[in-house]
């Protein structure tokens, strides 16, 4: 045999030997998929597609499945206010991680739930009175968004009056009219104009009101007889009714909305010609981050306000175009809400 023939033989005997004290390799354990978080939303009346309030508010559901991963969403609309107790029984039958409920409307439900079943998380929007130990609840400080928007909407009327409306009076919905009416007297007493305001009496606390948040042709009828009264600018703080008002203006091609909860502008494409701004209440920042508390062990009772400073609350604009010296002067505003030196809710109210 050649030396160098040798040499091969011996080098495969060696590899062999290594191999066998090594054994077999391993195949590698995948990884156990952590379980998923089942977070379960109620809506209000007016459905899950409202472009509005239920929609935003799952909005955060789908955010948290996006960010998260491990998060099954589900969700079931309440058609009438005597679903909200049996749409909540379902998912505590269902087992779900945190239930969450959707505006003011469901509070009694829900604290009757929540008492009656203490190892269940809840969370609940547009409720920031409740104190349950496995409940967090949420409030807006909306009127800061408005007083925004009334500044915004007096600097841009042709007609010198502007209007609002609500589905349903209560606290967290009368705020978005106190504020709008305070923003426009701002306007007036920094510019010393006139403009008017129809449908709010900011210091009665009173003004139109349709009584639902879902019937559109309420929604027309209320935005035909603002317009006709002269109202340039309308914002309806009615959910999906305030659809009707916008269609109104899209059939006279005259008018400028301004939506309530989300972005009107993004949810409505083809009438954002008509929609001036958007008063948001980022209620999905809420869900989002409640539904990362369960999955990381940190939920906690408590109620989150939101707000300008922390991103809760804001103004976004629409399709018509606004001057840039007006854009300047709404946001000088901001820092100055947030410090309280400009108050956007009347001594009192709330």
């Amino acid at each position: 045999m050649s030396k160098k023939l040798y040499v091969i033989l011996a080098v495969l005997v060696l590899a062999s030997l290594v191999l066998a004290a090594c054994g077999p390799t391993a195949t590698p354990t995948p990884a156990p998929e952590a379980p998923k978080i089942k977070a379960c939303q109620v809506t209000d009346t007016g459905g899950i597609d409202d472009k509005s309030f239920n929609q935003t508010a799952y909005k955060g559901v789908t955010d948290a499945i996006a960010k998260y991963g491990n998060v099954e969403g589900k969700y079931l609309e309440s058609q009438q206010q005597s679903d909200y107790e049996v749409n909540i029984n379902a998912f505590l039958q269902d087992k779900c991680d945190v239930i969450i409920t959707v505006g003011f409307l469901l509070a009694d439900a829900t604290a009757a739930a929540a008492e009656a079943n203490p190892s269940q998380k809840f969370a609940t929007i547009d409720v920031d009175y409740l104190t349950f130990p496995n409940l967090r609840g949420s409030g807006f400080s909306i009127d800061q968004a408005t007083f925004l928007n009334g500044y915004l909407a007096a600097g841009m009327t042709k007609t010198g009056k502007v209007g609002t409306y609500v589905g349903i009076a209560f606290p967290a919905t009368t705020r978005f009219m106190d504020g709008f009416g305070l923003g426009i007297a701002k306007y007036n007493e920094v510019h010393g104009t006139a403009v008017e305001l129809l449908g709010w009496d900011v210091a009665a606390g009173t003004g139109l009101e349709v009584g639902n948040f879902e019937s559109t042709d309420d929604g027309r009828k209320m935005g035909e007889s603002l317009m006709d009264e002269g109202a340039d600018i309308i914002m309806p703080v009615a959910g999906p009714v305030g659809l009707g008002t916008l269609a109104v203006m899209q059939e006279r091609g005259t008018g400028m909305l301004i939506g309530v909860d989300n972005d009107w502008a993004l949810a409505n494409p083809d009438a954002k010609a008509f929609i001036l701004s958007s008063a948001m209440k980022n209620m999905d920042l809420f869900v989002a981050e409640t539904i990362g508390s369960v999955i990381d062990g940190t939920f906690t009772a408590g109620n989150w306000i939101g707000n300008l400073d922390n991103g809760g609350v804001g103004l976004s604009y629409g399709g018509v175009e606004v001057p840039a010296e007006l854009k300047a002067e709404v946001e000088a505003l901001i820092p100055q809400i947030v410090s309280g030196a400009i108050k956007t809710i009347p001594d009192g109210r709330y």
